[in-house]
């Protein structure tokens, strides 16, 4: 058995006739059940699927969010680029310093930080997209976002070959991710499809153990989302894993360095700017009370969408939030690569530990895509006909609750 940290056990084959020599096999992936006739064509198919699944359940998206548009008498290209896009989409277009002065923070008030709240990552790509001839901003950021739902889905795709074993898990997974609920933020002016594509690679690489790959990519992320923090961690714990058990000779250390190097280098700027080195966090709670508090502000907020007359949206939130518990629980038992689970246990820590605004902890669970493994591992040994009719009642759920947040409930996400 591999020692190497995040390794998975190649499954044994059995020898002999004897039961103490026997272990059980896990059962056929999906796609191992349904393959076409040639093995040009089941290429083929892990080659393009999935980015076709991906692409096809951000349209069952649209869609739906285009008729809950419409039944609210809304454009569907406004909710696109609604609430945080608006941010985006004006430091993309004229640069921190000329973002419109009426645009305000969660109190209704505007200071000059106030857009500092806001990593540059993100909106540096748009303007790189809109570079393009023909190409506006908001087109831009949307392309941003679908390209980075690609990027993420072929990366999915491959942690579920990793953990699962088979193709089938993988692409199982790359559904989840698309049709999890407030997934509609990866076909809208947000962050997140790129800060997910960042994550999931620099957690391969932790995995295939390309140091290279885990550094940048989480270099990357931390100039994306303050989640990133949570990365950070993860990648730097694995690479000092490395350097005591002397693996991989000096790549560990470029992991090292190179990890937090690009939130380091962006809260140094907002401290430089704000001339306070705690400057990002102080415009963060003053301009959205987000501060981490233990997780008291949000077990006071289930607790009472528990007990009292709430909304669809608020009650709905704090299910879903009981319900990525759960799976964090399932991780654990299912002893999945250590990376992984740390990964997903420490953004749920940092969402569900933090103030702020409660209607925006399913959105920011998103990136914890790990907690999505133990489900696609269970479909993939269902019968096929389970497996598809459970993926798409999660498509139609997840795009509705997604559309409903953006149309019929008023407030942010």
């Amino acid at each position: 058995m591999s020692t190497t940290p995040g390794a998975i056990e190649p499954p044994v084959r059995s020898v002999g006739n004897t039961a103490a020599t026997q272990r059980k096999q896990p059962s056929s992936g999906l796609l191992d059940r349904v393959r076409p006739g040639s093995p040009r064509q089941h290429r083929l198919i892990i080659a393009a699927g999935p980015a076709v699944v991906y692409l096809a359940i951000r349209l069952v998206g649209l869609l739906v969010l285009a008729w809950l548009s419409a039944a609210n008498d809304e454009a569907l290209i406004d909710n696109l680029r609604a609430w945080d896009g608006q941010w985006y989409l004006e430091i993309a277009e004229h640069g921190y310093g000329g973002v419109n002065p009426n645009m305000v923070d969660g109190f209704g008030n505007r200071y000059p930080e106030t857009p500092l709240a806001f990593f540059p990552g993100y909106p540096l790509l748009i303007t790189a997209l809109s570079w393009i001839p023909g190409s506006a901003v908001t087109g831009a950021a949307i392309t941003a976002s679908l390209a980075c739902g690609v990027v993420a889905a072929y990366g999915l795709a491959r942690l579920g070959r990793h953990v699962g074993g088979s193709d089938g898990v993988g692409l199982l997974l790359v559904v989840l991710f698309a049709a999890a609920p407030m997934s509609v933020v990866l076909s809208m002016a947000y962050s997140e499809a790129l800060f997910c594509a960042l994550s999931i690679w620099a957690l391969i690489g932790i995995i295939e153990r390309n140091w290279l790959l885990a550094g940048l990519c989480c270099a990357g992320a931390g100039l994306v989302r303050p989640t990133a923090a949570a990365l950070i961690g993860v990648v730097g714990l694995a690479a000092l894993i490395a350097i005591v058990h002397r693996r991989d000779s000096w790549r560990p250390w470029l992991a090292l360095v190179l990890a937090p190097a690009g939130m380091l280098l962006y809260i140094g700027w907002v401290g430089w700017q704000t001339s306070s080195l705690t400057g990002y966090f102080a415009l963060q709670q003053r301009g959205w009370s987000s501060a981490f508090d233990g997780g008291v502000a949000t077990g006071k907020f289930m607790i009472e969408s528990l007990t009292s007359d709430k909304s669809v949206l608020e009650t709905f939130t704090v299910w879903i939030v009981l319900a990525a518990l759960v799976l964090m629980v399932l991780c654990l038992r299912q002893r999945m690569p250590w990376p992984l689970v740390v990964f997903a246990a420490a953004v749920l820590v940092l969402d569900l530990g933090s103030d702020g605004l409660m209607y925006s902890k399913v959105r920011l669970i998103l990136p914890a895509f790990p907690l999505l493994i133990p489900v696609a591992i269970g479909l993939s040994r269902r019968r096929t006909t389970t497996a598809v009719t459970t993926a798409v009642l999660l498509v139609f759920f997840g795009s509705w609750f997604g559309a409903y947040s953006l149309t019929a409930w008023d407030y942010a996400i």
